[in-house]
Order: C-alpha cells, then structure tokens, then sequence
C-alpha cells in the first residue's frame, strides 16, 4: 500500500504534464453462475497517454511478449507459454473517448465500435478505497447494473473496460450481483507510449464491425463451435491433428471433437461480463 501512496503521489504531480500512465487493476470475476464461489482473478492494465488509452491482460502482454521474441529468434515452438488470459484488448481516444473493443472468435479478428452511451447517475454517498477518497456513481451498461467509485483528484475520465466519462478516474467498479469488479491496485510510470508499432501488429487484418453486428457473429459462434473449422477446411486449408496413438485425425472427428468442447466451455461459460450478448 506504501508503493501506492508513493506513485500516487507523484502521478498527481505529473499528470497534467502528459506523460504515460499504467493503472494496474485487479479484475475479479465468476464465469460460471451456478459456482459462485469460483471465483477467477486476472490483473489488467490500463494504459494511459496523452491521445488515449488501452486495457489489456498482463499475462496477454507477457505471452504476447515472449512469442514475438522467440519468433524473432527464428524458433516457432511455443510451448511453456500461458495463453489462458482475458483475450480482448480495449482503446480508447481522447478527448473524445471513442470506444473500440478488439476480439478473436473462431478463425475471425474483430474491431468493435461502441456506440452505446454511458449515462452514469453521480451519487452523494463517498467512500475510502484503499487511499483514495472516491465518489460512487451508478450506470446501467451491457446487461449489468454497475456501482463505480472514482476519484475527482485524478483528472482523467476514464476506467478499466469500456467504463468512461465520470469527472475523474475510476478506481473500482463492480455488478450489483458481484459477478465482476475491477480494482485499482497499483499506478507506474510509463517510459513509452503503450501504442507501439509492434503491439499495433497483434491486430492486423481485422474486421471493423458495430455492437449490433458483433453480437450477431458472437451469437453465430456460440451457437456453432466449429464454424470457423468448417469454414476452414471448405477453403481447402488443413489441421493436423493425432490421437494417443499418434494417428491423425479425420476431419469429422476433429469437428466432432470441438463442438463437444466448444458446448462444454459454454455451459461453464454462462455469466458473460456483457451479459446481454445471449440476450
């Protein structure tokens, strides 16, 4: 807590001075509603600098990270690298907080913009957040009804996720049924921009779409989990895969294989931050 005090303390003395941001959050959340006492823990950073911001997983940066090194060292084996992270990546623009969500589904890359708007509801009610005096504020967004904490003595209008637009930074926000809560743990100086040309390369050739379209192919895919294999194998491309015995699988058996697995992460998979996507 002592670390954060400090950082606080000289990020408030920086801030106005533009230089880059980190906001280290702790995000919180239950995937699967009939286990609510599983409870998954990812922490998530909030990038900010002068032209906008970026969140992203920090077990996605260093997977992320470690890939590109090996692949240029030449080497293509990437076993012993944790790819079980948060998979999408948000950014935001200032000053006018236009709102992209980036996502992979199936075999596809997505660009999502984000036209709904937040209409957050200021309260009186004040509370201590760790060491910050921070102010609640309420909204209804993707399906949730949402209780955020934000701190007028940070002068920047942003948040984990797509969360934006209250007069300071959001220092935690979480559902009103507990399902899902950032918070903010820790704040570093940044010696670059987060918007690098090399973390710019993990978006390339993806599909711009809105909310409404997004939900239509999320839809699509959940409902068909080998959509992106069927498409696959139709354009002549192949996946070798092999059973026990090292013998290679039929593509039947392959798609027999992921609709089975595809159904089983959706069942466990039921409580979705944006819970109005099976809406």
């Amino acid at each position: 807590m002592k670390k954060l005090i400090i950082v606080f303390a000289v990020f408030l003395s920086c801030a106005m001075n533009a230089q880059n941001q980190r906001f280290v959050y702790e995000y919180k959340f239950i995937s699967d509603s009939t286990a609510k006492n599983e409870v998954k823990t990812e922490r998530m950073y909030l990038d900010v600098s002068k032209k906008g911001s970026k969140f992203y997983s920090e077990v996605k940066y260093i997977a992320d990270s470690i890939k590109e090194d090996r692949l240029k060292k030449g080497f293509r084996d990437l076993t012993g690298i944790n790819f079980n992270f948060i998979p999408f990546v948000v950014e935001k623009s200032y000053p006018d907080y236009k709102n992209f969500f980036f996502i992979s589904l199936s075999l596809d890359r997505f660009k999502v913009s984000e036209e709904r708007p937040q209409t957050w509801k200021i309260m009186t009610e004040k509370e201590k957040i760790g060491e910050f005096n921070a102010q609640k504020a309420t909204l209804d967004f993707a399906g949730r009804k949402w209780n955020a904490w934000f701190v007028p003595d940070i002068p920047i209008q942003d948040g984990p996720y797509k969360f934006h637009g209250l007069p300071g930074m959001i220092v935690k926000i979480e559902d009103q049924t507990n399902s899902h809560s950032f918070t903010l743990k820790e704040i570093k100086k940044l010696s670059e921009d987060w918007a690098s040309e090399s973390e710019k390369k993990s978006f390339s050739n993806i599909i711009p779409v809105n909310t409404a379209q997004y939900k239509k192919q999320f839809v699509e895919n959940r409902n068909d989990p080998t959509k992106g294999l069927r498409q696959m194998f139709a354009s002549g491309r192949k996946l070798m895969m092999v059973d026990e015995s090292g013998k290679p699988l039929e593509q039947q058996t392959i798609l027999r294989m992921r609709e089975k697995e595809g159904k089983e992460q959706n069942a466990k998979n039921n409580n979705l931050l944006e819970l109005d996507l099976l809406k």
